[in-house]
C-alpha cells in the first residue's frame, strides 16, 4: 500500500514538474506599438517592427509558445509587476532607476539620443546653451524625457512631454516645438518618412549612448537566463542581422 501511494506521489510530482516546465514555455510579451521602426501597429492593428521580430526569433530559439500584446508605455512596468505579462520587448533602456523595480537581460541593441529640429531652425547644435529658451519635446517616462527635463530644462529650455514619440514629432512638424529628443534610430526613421519635408536631424547628444534590454521581473531568473542565451544564439547564427537589415542600414547591436 505504501509503495503504491509512493509511486502515485512520484507520478503526480512528475506530472506537476512537467506541467510547470510546460508553463514556463508559454510566455506573454508586451510591446508598445507606437515607436516605429521598433514597434508599431500595421493597417490590421497588428504589432510589427524590429522589437516584434526579435521577440519572435527569441521565442523560436527557446522553443517557447509566445503571445505578444500591446501595452501603453506609461503602464509597462506596473503591468509587468502585476503579472499581466512576463517580459517587455519595447526598446526599454536599461537604467539603474528601473533596475530598482525590475531586471533586464543583456542588451539587444544600443543607441544614442539625438535631436530633430525644423529645417529652418536657428538652433545650431544639441548643447544645453543652444536649447535655452526653446520648447523641447520628448516621450514621457523615457530616458529622453529625463534628459529634456533634467538637462535642457535646467538650462533654460521648456520641456514638453507626450504619451508617445509620434505625438512629440507631430508637434515638431506643426511648429509647436522647437526640438524633439528621441533615440537616434527612431528620429532617423521618422525623418525618412513623415518628417522628411519639415525637419532635419540636428545631431547626437554627446555621452548618451544607452542599451535596450528585455525587462523581466526580478524573481524570473530562469526566464532571464533563457532570453540571454537566445540573444547570443540569434546574434551568432545570423538571425539578428537578417532582422536588423530589414530596418536599418547600419549595425545597431
Amino acid at each position: 500500500m505504501y509503495k503504491t501511494l509512493l509511486a502515485a506521489g512520484i507520478c503526480i510530482l512528475g506530472m506537476t514538474s512537467l506541467a510547470s516546465a510546460q508553463a514556463k514555455k508559454e510566455i506573454v510579451i508586451a510591446s508598445e506599438g507606437a515607436y516605429p521602426p521598433f514597434n508599431f501597429m500595421d493597417s490590421n492593428n497588428k504589432l510589427q517592427g524590429f522589437d516584434i521580430e526579435i521577440a519572435n526569433a527569441l521565442c523560436e530559439k527557446m522553443q517557447a509558445k509566445c503571445t505578444i500584446v500591446a501595452q501603453d508605455w506609461d503602464g509597462m512596468i506596473p503591468a509587468l509587476l502585476a503579472k499581466k505579462f512576463d517580459a517587455i520587448v519595447a526598446s526599454m533602456t536599461i537604467t539603474e532607476e528601473r533596475k530598482k523595480q525590475i531586471d533586464f537581460t543583456d542588451r539587444y541593441y544600443r543607441t544614442p539620443l539625438s535631436v530633430a529640429v525644423a529645417k529652418d531652425s536657428p538652433i545650431k547644435d544639441t548643447s544645453v546653451a543652444s536649447m535655452k529658451g526653446m520648447a523641447v519635446g520628448a516621450q514621457s517616462s523615457t530616458t529622453q524625457s529625463i534628459y529634456a527635463e533634467d538637462t535642457y530644462g535646467k538650462g533654460g529650455a521648456t520641456a514638453k512631454l507626450y504619451p508617445t514619440q509620434d505625438e512629440a514629432n507631430a508637434d515638431l512638424a506643426n511648429g509647436r516645438l522647437d526640438a524633439s529628443v528621441a533615440d537616434k534610430f527612431v528620429l532617423v526613421e521618422w525623418l525618412k518618412k513623415d518628417g522628411k519635408d519639415c525637419c532635419k536631424l540636428l545631431g547626437d547628444i554627446e555621452g548618451t549612448m544607452s542599451e535596450a534590454g528585455i525587462a523581466v521581473r526580478k524573481e524570473d531568473k530562469e526566464l532571464k537566463e533563457a532570453l540571454n542565451k537566445a540573444i547570443k544564439d540569434i546574434v551568432a547564427d545570423g538571425t539578428y542581422k537578417k532582422i536588423q537589415d530589414k530596418y536599418f542600414e547600419f549595425d545597431i547591436y
